[in-house]
């Protein structure tokens, strides 16, 4: 990919293809000035922010809808509604209730993330075994013991696949969401370097979040659904 990047920027003789390493020197600027890891940082944290409180909703009302049927029923149509609003209808409205603040911000993209975290959840209680159920009842487990032993394993693919598939979502939204509304974040450069028609910056700021999330996917999320599947290997 490296090769080809070099050789179409060769070719072109164009700002609007720079090479990589005029890309590798901005990030080296950046880098050494701070202003790199300042707005990395802020971004990274309204990622993490928001997947928290996603999964934590998201999980709690998946796992409800999942197991009370009535409940699936009432509040069906409404996941239904909120899977389709679109993500920049949320965080403009977002915007004009809260304000162009850090909390309009991580409500939006939480709010956008958390009908999917319900889908995939919801469907794990469903899957479950009701045999492993009744044989915890049978043995006496107890709530803590079934939640530990039976449950939590259960649903752990349910889990992992949701949390891969949320932080691929999130910290594309919360890009979106710094740049209509903040004075900071990796969303926030890039829409400066834009208007600047910056290309190499706008290549150097994209390309480092993505390495980044690729790292958090190789070090963290990847070891984290090995585990949450590894009662299946067994």
């Amino acid at each position: 990919m490296l090769l080809l990047w070099h050789a179409g920027s060769v070719v072109a003789e164009s700002e609007a293809l720079p090479s990589p390493l005029a890309v590798l020197a901005v990030i080296y600027e950046t880098g050494r000035s701070g202003e790199l890891f300042v707005h990395t940082g802020i971004t990274l944290w309204r990622v993490v922010a928001s997947f928290i409180i996603a999964m934590l909703f998201g999980m709690t009302i998946g796992f409800v809808m999942g197991h009370f049927k009535t409940i699936d029923a009432l509040f069906d149509p409404w996941l239904i509604f909120f899977l389709n609003i679109p993500a920049l209808v949320v965080m403009i409205l977002a915007y004009v209730w809260l304000g162009l603040t850090e909390a309009a911000v991580i409500v939006a993209v939480a709010v956008n993330k958390i009908p999917n975290v319900v889908v995939t959840i919801r469907e794990g209680v469903r899957a479950m075994d009701a045999d492993l159920q009744q044989m915890a009842r049978v043995f006496h487990f107890g709530k803590w013991k079934t939640l530990r032993h039976i449950v939590i394993p259960e649903l752990g693919p349910y889990i992992a696949a949701s949390t891969r598939s949320g932080i691929a979502l999130i910290w594309k939204i919360v890009l979106v969401a710094e740049l209509l509304g903040r004075s900071d974040g990796v969303g926030f450069q890039l829409h400066l370097q834009f208007q600047l028609f910056n290309i190499t910056h706008v290549i150097a700021w994209g390309l480092v979040f993505v390495i980044i999330m690729q790292l958090v996917e190789l070090l963290l999320l990847r070891p984290f659904e090995s585990y949450a599947n590894r009662w299946r290997a067994a």
